[in-house]
């Protein structure tokens, strides 16, 4: 499959109906999910390997990496909702994939490649989020896939050297967030993000 046949399918999977703030629920954009999984597949991280998406969301990465031949999916997400529609879409369209409701912290399931997007940590009641899911990355996987605001990078670097892992890739990109809620004063937010592969040395 082409890179842009994966970023027509992912374009059609469905995003979130009610978001919540606190959890900063965005949908990553096709283009970028399908970039980030051709990535992941050229490395050698999604075929026949175990593959947990932290934070799914509506399963646009769960999706993605359940087409591009992963042995076995697991999407994770503390929000019922957003995984109701993650269970619709993968149901409709047969993919085999397995959607779990329960809080990062609590999560104990071992595998070979996270995938994620992880909570900026824009918020001030949800600040140092994204290094809660890289924390969780290296209890649970061998490689992550994560994106960071890149003006968090070197923070993001720090404490990677500090779990004894590597970032052995990364790239920008620039993410456009459609106008979601009553604060937000533009149709479309433009932030430079980047994706980091980080090797956890497990």
């Amino acid at each position: 499959m082409k890179k842009k046949q994966l970023e027509m399918i992912l374009q059609k999977v469905p995003s979130f109906e009610n978001p919540i703030f606190n959890l900063e629920q965005y949908q990553t954009p096709a283009e970028i999910a399908s970039d980030i999984l051709f990535i992941a597949y050229q490395f050698g991280d999604i075929e026949n390997k175990i593959v947990l998406d932290l934070g799914c969301g509506t399963g646009i990465f769960s999706i993605g990496a359940a087409i591009m031949g992963a042995k076995k999916v697991i999407g994770l997400d503390i929000d019922e909702d957003c995984l109701k529609i993650a269970k619709k879409y993968t149901k409709e369209n047969k993919e085999k994939i397995t959607f779990i409701k329960k809080d990062i912290k609590d999560i104990k399931i071992k595998c070979d490649t996270v995938i994620m997007n992880p909570p900026f940590g824009a918020q001030k009641s949800n600040k140092k989020a994204d290094r809660k899911f890289i924390e969780k990355g290296f209890e649970i996987a061998s490689v992550i896939y994560s994106l960071h605001l890149s003006k968090t990078v070197s923070f993001i670097e720090k404490m990677v050297n500090s779990l004894k892992g590597e970032i052995n890739f990364t790239k920008k990109y620039n993410f456009p967030i459609k106008s979601t809620y009553d604060f937000h004063e533009k149709k479309v937010l433009n932030f430079e993000v980047s994706l980091l592969r980080i090797l956890t040395k497990q």
